[in-house]
């Protein structure tokens, strides 16, 4: 299929009697590969060189903002992105106020995190309608890491903390530790920050080494799964609240097990004001949650019930002294405005790390996902590099202001598109909601329950929760996705929920290459009325050509399947060529060793003196002709094998070499193998594999490679006749 090199043009067809063209194109020639010296300075100009034009789109492709803040079509969209903003902005309030004892941080921070992300990501972000803030999950991470470190640095109970005294804070002298005036409260505080800070370092360089495409590795099914498992352990961190429990977060794997165990000991303990606290709110929480749902489609914007329930419970707790009569624990006291920003401690990233990392993806692969699918529905495209890099500075500057991790977060999102956002323009509003909080409305919830927070963040689970009552209609879509689910759901919450990613991403990966090792092999046959090949065992009518089998194979041919694919061709064709060549040599033996037996027998006869010994002797030689050479079995009119390659999508080394001894073996045997509908990719494969020139050198033949399965079996049939040789194939 070279340029320049000749095909036969015409075949006859000794089962139809008539000509048949083969298919010829030309193959288009490749220019020659520059040296990596020249396209290594062509890039380096290219990056370095600057043009207004050129510095324009870096500008506005860094700061989306720019493309769309000067064609905002202020009649037909501030309604909505206001509303929204409005919206969502009361939404965040008691939520971020929750999320915060989730995080293992002081109130305040939940509602500095939503303020400064939602800000950030208006002039980064490419998405027009996700909302970025505070994430359950994400939330959950960093409690566990926050819990961890302050159980490394002595902090053993939450008892220890000393308030909200983040002012204390001092930082360490040159190497970087945390003096002892540092309270429980400021180091839980200090280490969010600096895990949230390398968390958004990883996101940045992410993004500066175009690696967005990571994404496209954390299926639907994983990502589902993992959230479903971290929401049970988020369920059940909650409970210590729900029954005003004071006991610790378990620390490594089986911390599931672990809570429940420590839950079931201190029953006697719980405190009967929080318990009567959750309950009443659940009571309100729940079927009210569940009317908004039910006439989401009715209602221009979702009843914001979870903010009446906190101001109705704080002042419920202000006036009955819940803290000081029944010892309900309380949020606390909240300061106003803002304190002055302070670095990260360098010497805790070493111990944060690989916590941070983790953190990275999740908080991407769910901004991206949501992402996509919002500007899929809206008819828009994002760039997911550039997600990478908002999320990265929505992580990094807030940071420097106690902010903990953030990324977008459906139930928020889906209430903003539902409230007419059109823009980001939404998320600025949004933060001006929250700075209303902040300098104002802040200290009024002092008297506020924890427990109060923790049925917020319980009856926010329900989406996740809800994903169990899908298991069997999963299971009959797709089984493989399920496992992917169960697998995935069942280790982030049992064992432990950074490994339940780690394991969910890798039994993806076992699943996508278990497929290839499991691919389909079957033998085509040709339709009555058309030249056209199909399974033989999917459809009906169709028929086989004589001494001609066509095989397809239908995955790639490469280092981990390439025996499974000889395998399943000797199988298919009920020819092992390795077996059948060690069966003629043991046969050919056998011959040898009868004869060599044979002849003392006759010259014994002979001696004998017995009548009729060359009629004895001619009968023994008939004897062992037959054993000899038995009948041939069914595969002895085989000539010519057919190799469908149109579902093989690449080959590697392993690959050609695998079609190389296939050719190889069946060619001994005098069995002739043809290559059909190879892309371009293979074709380059096998040339550089040396697939055709061996071909060529061992067997005198050309590349007895065709464009479609018509013009191959035709050939191999014209060449199994007397007079249908060809002196060279395309």
């Amino acid at each position: 299929m070279a340029s320049g090199e000749d095909c036969c043009t015409a075949a006859e067809d000794g089962a139809e009697g008539n000509q048949h063209h083969l298919l010829i194109l030309e193959r288009v020639e490749k220019e020659e590969e520059e040296n990596w010296k020249t396209v290594a300075s062509r890039q380096l100009k290219q990056h370095c060189s600057c043009t207004p034009a050129k510095a324009k789109h870096k500008l506005t492709g860094f700061l989306p903002i720019l493309k769309w803040l000067p064609h905002y079509q202020l009649r037909d969209w501030l309604l909505g992105d206001v509303m929204s903003g409005i919206i969502v902005g009361i939404l965040l309030v008691p939520q971020s106020i929750a999320y915060s004892l989730l995080a293992g941080q002081d109130p305040i921070y939940g509602l500095y995190t939503s303020f400064f992300s939602s800000i950030i990501y208006a002039f980064l972000g490419t998405s027009h309608h996700i909302s970025v803030g505070i994430f359950g999950v994400l939330c959950l991470l960093v409690g566990q890491v926050v819990d961890r470190e302050l159980a490394v640095a002595g902090y053993l109970t939450e008892s220890s903390s000393s308030g909200n005294l983040s002012y204390l804070l001092v930082a360490g002298q040159g190497n970087g530790s945390i003096e002892m005036e540092c309270s429980r409260s400021c180091y839980a505080i200090l280490v969010g920050a600096t895990l949230t800070f390398t968390a958004g370092i990883y996101q940045v360089l992410m993004g500066m080494l175009q690696v967005g495409f990571v994404s496209v590795y954390l299926s639907d099914s994983l990502l589902s799964g993992f959230a479903t498992g971290a929401s049970l352990t988020i369920l059940t961190s909650q409970l210590k609240y729900l029954l005003g429990l004071k006991i610790p977060r378990p620390q490594g794997w089986f911390t599931l097990g672990k809570t429940w165990y420590s839950l079931i000991t201190n029953l006697r303990n719980t405190n009967i004001c929080d318990l009567v606290t959750s309950l009443l709110c659940l009571l309100v929480l729940v079927p009210t949650k569940e009317l908004n749902d039910h006439f989401k489609a009715k209602l221009k914007a979702p009843i914001p019930f979870e903010l009446f329930v906190v101001i109705a419970a704080t002042l419920a707790s202000h006036f009955g002294h819940f803290n000081t009569e029944y010892g309900s624990e309380v949020a606390g006291a909240i300061p106003t405005g803002f304190l002055p920003p302070q670095l990260p401690s360098w010497s805790l990233i070493p111990n944060v790390a690989v916590d941070a990392f983790t953190v990275a993806i999740v908080g991407f692969a769910i901004t991206v996902s949501l992402s996509e699918m919002f500007a899929k529905k809206h008819g828009y495209v994002v760039d997911p590099n550039q997600e990478m890099y908002a999320i990265g500075f929505c992580n990094i500057l807030p940071s420097f202001f106690r902010c903990f991790t953030t990324s977008a977060a459906l139930t928020k999102t889906l209430v903003k598109e539902s409230t007419g956002c059109q823009t980001q323009l939404s998320g600025l509003v949004t933060a001006l909601v929250l700075l209303l909080v902040l300098l104002v409305i802040a200290p009024l919830f002092y008297s506020l329950q924890k427990c109060v927070l923790a049925v917020i963040i319980v009856v926010n689970l329900r989406g996740a929760l809800r994903k169990f009552k899908d298991v069997p209609r999963m299971w009959r879509v797709n089984r493989i996705d399920t496992s992917i689910w169960l697998v995935t759901m069942a280790t982030s919450a049992l064992v432990n929920t950074e490994l339940g990613l780690l394991i969910g991403v890798l039994v993806s990966a076992f699943c996508v290459l278990g497929r290839t090792q499991q691919a389909q092999a079957v033998e085509l046959g040709r339709a009555e009325s058309r030249e056209f090949y199909e399974d033989l065992a999917s459809y009906n009518g169709l028929r086989t050509q004589p001494g001609v089998t066509v095989f397809r194979y239908r995955a790639p041919i490469y280092y981990a399947n390439q025996s499974l694919f000889k395998s399943a061709l000797y199988q298919r064709l009920g020819l092992n060529p390795v077996k059948e060549k060690v069966r003629r040599r043991k046969l050919e033996k056998n011959k040898g060793k009868k004869q060599a037996l044979a002849e003392p027998e006759d010259v014994k006869t002979q001696r004998s003196g017995v009548t009729g010994v060359t009629g004895k002797k001619d009968e023994t030689k008939v004897n062992i002709t037959k054993i000899l050479m038995p009948e041939k079995d069914a595969s002895s009119s085989l000539h010519s094998v057919v190799i469908d390659c149109s579902a093989v999508l690449f080959l590697d080394t392993a690959g050609v070499n695998a079609l190389k001894e296939v050719r190889k073996d069946y060619e001994e045997l005098g069995v002739r193998v043809l290559l059909a509908q190879c892309n371009t990719s293979v074709l380059d494969s096998l040339e550089r594999g040396g697939y055709f020139y061996e071909n060529k050198a061992e067997t005198g033949e050309g590349k007895m490679v065709f464009f479609t399965i018509t013009d191959a079996v035709h050939l191999a049939q014209s060449l199994s006749t007397p007079n249908g040789d060809c002196d060279t194939y395309c």
